[in-house]
């Protein structure tokens, strides 16, 4: 286990970072009509904001593998 969370930690902080920064685009940004499709429910702008967080997360990963691969060349 300690070793998929020290494997996969920034991952998993991009993740909530998105989620949280969904349900606050949410709370503030929100859809009045609820006619919006991304915005009308808080469960749906959360999971589209961990999303991009885990696709965020990835490639800051993939970026932190390859310089310390770089810097042992």
């Amino acid at each position: 286990m300690k070793e998929f969370l020290k494997k996969h930690l920034l991952i998993i902080v991009f993740i909530t970072a998105g989620g949280i920064a969904g349900f606050l685009y949410w709370k503030f940004v929100g859809c009045l009509s609820g006619t919006c499709i991304i915005k009308s429910a808080w469960y749906i702008s959360t999971a589209y904001g961990m999303g991009i967080g885990w696709i965020l997360g990835s490639l800051a990963g993939d970026l932190v593998v390859s310089f310390k691969k770089n810097k042992k060349a």
